[in-house]
């Protein structure tokens, strides 16, 4: 049985993307601040835009078997290279330490190999050592440590 199920985002969810975009803690690894609220209404309006744009990527409510809302997946083509895609995830702080974040990780790449993509890749905060070992232990190396957008950020990928 699936520990977990992904339907993707639409106008009506943003008070669940919310929950994780204005959590310090999910954050911090991520922008190191929580989102505020215009700037999240602007983040999700591009994710719903995206959403529509593709049948097989986008970013991707995440529930438990409980039905309970524990976070979101994306995948995210590179519309520079067709043959690349970004996979990321964030959980409510919450639901860390049960594996959940792999479930995730493992839909994503099961999704992605049924597009057209090539190649996956992540980017994470080198410090964030529970989403590496997610992503190392699902194939993915280490490309580069380097500033992103002027924060720490490692870039993994993965052959599919």
């Amino acid at each position: 049985m699936e520990r977990i199920s992904l339907s993707k985002f639409d106008l009506n969810d943003f008070n669940l993307y919310n929950s994780l975009v204005s959590n310090e803690q999910v954050m911090k690894m991520i922008t190191e601040r929580s989102l505020p609220l215009e700037e999240a209404h602007k983040k999700f309006n591009n994710i719903i835009l995206r959403n529509r744009k593709y049948d097989l990527y986008g970013t991707f409510k995440v529930y438990n078997n409980a039905m309970e809302f524990i976070g979101l997946g994306s995948l995210t083509l590179n519309e520079e290279k067709k043959e690349e895609a970004e996979l990321g995830y964030m959980l409510l702080p919450e639901y860390w330490g049960q594996r959940l974040g792999s479930a995730i990780a493992e839909a994503l790449i099961d999704k992605a190999i049924k597009t057209n993509v090539t190649r996956l890749t992540a980017v994470i905060d080198p410090n964030n050592v529970p989403s590496r070992n997610i992503l190392i232990r699902r194939g993915f190396h280490s490309e580069k440590v380097c500033n992103i957008a002027g924060l720490p950020g490692e870039i993994l990928s993965k052959t599919i």
